[in-house]
């Protein structure tokens, strides 16, 4: 599809008036929001030019080839250069069609990454702690950084609950897409009979959200405190430190005892608080805006079942776009986990543009 003029012109006379507004001297919060969206829309601004220079040269070349004294030497050159950029043109409208298509305002946003053990007793809870360090993995070559909330470990080793909070740059752009049940199929190191169990463990990716967007009343909040517990229910110190919130009017439950003082536990679990709210708001407009989208794939549905790990076979698939890799070894420690987010961006980047009417055609 051909992008109108039009289109692009208001994309850069939208990020020239940013520019301009930005050396005014502006209060400090209008100043930060301006920045950013300059920020994000400089991307978008260069591929306008570059899609604009391209199709101002293929008109000049087209008017040389139409001018009756053009020699021929000439025209040979100007019709190899209008084939070239004949070519070249139709992956620079579809660069500026990604760059146009919808965006997910928090991918932006750092996470909070919930991982929980599903069914399979004590191998569910090896799995869920497999899982956290694969991302964990990923999140240093990504040179992101990651905070523990809060954290279950179970007897046997692994966890029955891990919660930490994901900061850097496009963290929940790439993450969000690994929310959902996430199934194994592998030898159990107890299991003597050689008997492959399949367990499976439930990840939550959260955009952390900002106190501006979510606003919460301290009445709705009911506070308790307890002393924070380690595997096996012993108690790992003698203050009532750890902290559970509880936000009344929706009956969201969140807690936090990783820190040893009840401020920062509250402050933490606050930020958990903040966080699953907000991605309740997220999932009820989400919800209204792909009522009639089935199987979208950064749906973040956690009911449903997206990956299998089977180790036997050393393979990974995914199931929401049929992917398999036969690298799990690679993928279980975060090496290789672009190979599957990459291709779950680019088909979701498909979905936005088919929905804008936009996708086969041009």
């Amino acid at each position: 599809m051909r992008i109108p003029e039009a289109k692009l012109i208001e994309v850069l006379t939208r990020h020239q008036e940013l520019e301009a507004r930005m050396a005014a001297n502006l209060p400090p919060d209008e100043y930060v929001a301006l920045s950013r969206e300059y920020s994000e829309l400089g991307p978008v601004a260069k591929a306008v030019s570059e899609l604009r220079a391209a199709r101002s040269e293929l008109a000049g070349i087209e008017e040389l080839l139409d001018d009756p004294d053009t020699d021929a030497e000439m025209r040979v050159m100007a019709q190899e250069e209008a084939q070239e950029l004949a070519d070249r043109l139709p992956e620079l409208e579809n660069r500026m069609l990604v760059l146009l298509a919808p965006k997910d305002e928090a991918d932006r946003k750092n996470a909070i990454l919930e991982v929980r053990a599903g069914t399979g007793g004590d191998e569910a809870a090896l799995f869920a702690g497999d899982l956290f360090r694969m991302y964990q993995n990923y999140a240093t070559d990504h040179g992101w950084r990651v905070e523990i909330m809060s954290a279950s470990e179970s007897e046997a080793g692994g966890f029955k609950e891990i919660v930490g909070r994901v900061s850097g740059q496009d963290v929940f752009a790439r993450l969000k897409y690994e929310s959902g049940v996430h199934r194994v199929q592998r030898v159990p190191e107890t299991e003597t009979q050689g008997r492959i169990h399949t367990s499976a463990a439930t990840v939550a990716v959260l955009p952390e959200a900002e106190e501006v967007d979510i606003a919460i009343d301290e009445k709705d909040l009911r506070i308790d405190t307890y002393r924070s517990q380690g595997a096996g229910g012993q108690h790992v110190n003698t203050t009532d430190s750890a902290v559970r919130i509880t936000h009344v009017p929706s009956g969201v439950v969140v807690q936090c005892q990783d820190e040893k003082s009840q401020h920062k536990n509250r402050a933490k679990a606050m930020t958990m608080l903040r966080a699953t709210l907000y991605d309740h708001k997220r999932q009820e407009a989400e919800a209204a805006r792909a009522a009639d989208r089935k199987g979208q794939v950064g749906s973040g549905d956690r009911s449903e079942r997206i990956r299998t790990y089977n180790f036997p076979q050393g393979r990974v698939t995914d199931h929401r776009i049929n992917l398999t890799l036969y690298k799990l070894d690679r993928v279980i420690t975060g090496e290789a986990l672009d190979e599957i987010i990459d291709p779950l961006i680019a088909h979701d980047q498909a979905d936005r543009l088919a929905h804008m009417g936009m996708a086969g055609e041009g």
